[in-house]
């Protein structure tokens, strides 16, 4: 086939842009763009068409020339996600088409929507405006929409100075010293750790502390997917230890093995910080990691 001659490629081009009239119904509901109001018409049997015709589509009567705000939410009632915009598409960043039923609307109007990605848009979620900073009287005074706002983060932290005492101020000296102190109970026999000055079982005063090695079986646990300064990773796990010679557990991370292989009765060591960094702190201990040997039956 022979090639187009060409004479026959025309480019049609308006010095300055097409002006057109809008008429009554177009130039109010620009106008209220303008304004930033959206606006629809109403017809004879009561519908809300938005944006505004002049015509009633499902009779063909003219509508009555009353106006009703509507929106500025809406509802979206089906979506298409744009993972790559084309130039002329209203946003440079992945989006969503979609059709609004903005409130108090009985026809639903296309845009776009930021919602940042694909899995915060769906039919039903509850969209507002976004409107252009320099409004002109252009359909694009209206920006887009983006999803209504149903959770914040919300940054806290909180800080306390603790004056360790008694006990505790006797734990934390061990736990600087790289050792960890129970106590025994010399009624009914069982250690507790931390270290503490009565039972309490059965309420008999403890004497003197005994030193527990660092190795422990992790009884329980629980995998950790939000992010935590102590944490090695995340996922991390955080676990319930049964130090060699306690009779209670003591709460702890565990580290050096991937969250999805810690198991019930893993047998596990304390990963202590250098000498030289060591503070009064539980902060000394890392981790336990696991020692390597079989599991416990618990």
């Amino acid at each position: 086939m022979p090639s187009e001659p060409p004479a026959a490629r025309h480019v049609l081009e308006f010095p300055g842009g097409y002006t057109r009239t809008t008429g009554p119904v177009i130039g109010r509901f620009l106008s209220e763009l303008r304004a930033r109001r959206i606006v629809g018409v109403r017809t004879a049997g009561g519908r809300v068409l938005v944006p505004p015709l002049e015509y009633d589509p499902g009779t063909g009567d003219p509508v009555t020339g009353e106006y009703v705000e509507v929106g500025p939410a809406g509802t979206v009632t089906t979506c298409a996600w744009v993972d790559e915009p084309l130039e002329g598409h209203p946003l440079d960043r992945p989006f969503a088409w979609a059709l609004i039923a903005l409130d108090g609307a009985d026809t639903t109007l296309l845009h776009a929507v930021d919602a940042g990605n694909p899995k915060a848009i769906a039919t039903g979620t509850r969209v507002w405006p976004v409107w252009s900073e320099r409004p002109t009287g252009n359909v694009t005074d209206l920006s887009h929409f983006v999803p209504e706002v149903t959770r914040i983060v919300a940054p806290v932290r909180t800080e306390y100075r603790l004056r360790a005492g008694g006990a505790l101020g006797v734990f934390l000296a061990g736990v600087e010293r790289g050792v960890l102190l129970g106590g025994r109970c010399p009624s009914c026999q069982k250690v507790y750790v931390p270290y503490r000055l009565s039972c309490p079982e059965c309420g008999t005063a403890i004497g003197e502390p005994v030193e527990l090695p660092g190795t422990g079986t992790v009884t329980t646990f629980a995998i950790n997917n939000l992010p935590d300064p102590r944490a090695p990773q995340v996922p991390f796990v955080s676990a319930y230890i049964l130090l060699d010679g306690a009779d209670i557990p003591m709460i702890a991370l565990v580290g050096d093995v991937p969250a999805h292989e810690v198991r019930h009765g893993m047998r596990v060591r304390a990963v202590w910080v250098p000498p030289e960094e060591r503070t009064a702190s539980m902060t000394n201990i890392r981790w336990f990691a696991p020692t390597g040997e079989p599991d416990v039956e618990l």
